[in-house]
Parts: C-alpha cells; structure tokens; sequence
C-alpha cells in the first residue's frame, strides 16, 4: 500500500466554537458546518494543501461512526506540525492563534536543531507545533509547488 492521508479528523466538542476558531480566527477556508441533517453527521472541512483536508467532527459522532466508547481527550497522544518558510512567521502564527481563542503552551523559541518553534493547543485541547527549520526537507504549506510561480513578497 502506497501511504498517503487524506483526510485528519479532529474530534471536538463544540463544533461551532472550532469553526469559527480554525475560519475566523486562523483565516482558514471553509464551507462551514455540513451533514447537519442528519443524526451524527454535522462535519466541517478545511483544505489544508492539494490532496489533504482537516475534519472536524464532534467527539460524539466520531466515535458512533468508529463504534467504539467515547474517551476523555488526551492531547499527549497527536500534535500536528504546521511548517513556515520565515522565523518571523512562527511568532504571528502564535500571535494568530492566540488572538483566535488558542492557548499558547510553549512559547516560540529556539530548537535543539537550529530551528525555531512554538506550541499551542486549539479550543478542544489539540496540540499543534509552529516550526521554522532553515534545514528541513519538507517544503513549508506556504512554499509555491512545483510549477507555481513565487508569490510576491
């Protein structure tokens, strides 16, 4: 099996108070709230980058849909990592998500491997890191892909 995620769904417990934190807040783009017809079906959907989107569902629906019991949340067990091609831009993207209703739990500092980094958590306890690395291999979300032109600065 060739590996490849499409789709990160985040469990949250009140699904209005996340969008407006991940679109209003952050600036992400969104269709808003879907699916709320029907029983456990209210889902919101943010594209991240071609081919991978963010999901946020409510803890409830999530694990009706997998079957199995609804568990207290647990932040130690993922953190997302969002990528920035600027050092500066690891302290607006904190200063961002503060402002949004985030709640900073490592403030941006320099990392072991010359890099640039700060933690926050997003309203339903989520861990997601900012991280600046001049050495990184992977190119940044905002870095232009192949064939795309540079954005102007």
């Amino acid at each position: 099996m060739k590996p490849q995620l499409s789709i990160i769904t985040l469990g949250v417990d009140n699904l209005e108070k996340s969008v407006r934190f991940y679109r209003d807040g952050l600036g992400w783009k969104t269709r808003g709230i879907v699916g709320a017809d029907y029983d456990y079906g209210a889902a919101a959907f943010f594209d991240l980058q071609p081919g991978l989107s963010l999901a946020l569902w409510p803890r409830e629906s999530l694990a009706h849909e997998a079957g199995v019991e609804q568990q207290p949340p647990a932040m130690t067990e993922l953190m997302l990592s969002h990528c920035v091609s600027e050092r500066a831009q690891v302290d607006e993207v904190m200063l961002q998500a503060e402002q949004a209703g985030g709640q900073v739990v490592k403030a941006a500092h320099d990392t072991l491997l010359g890099g640039y980094a700060g933690i926050f958590k997003d309203p339903d306890g989520h861990l997601w890191e900012v991280a600046w690395n001049p050495e990184s291999a992977i190119p940044p979300a905002d870095a232009p892909t192949a064939g795309e032109p540079n954005p102007a600065p």
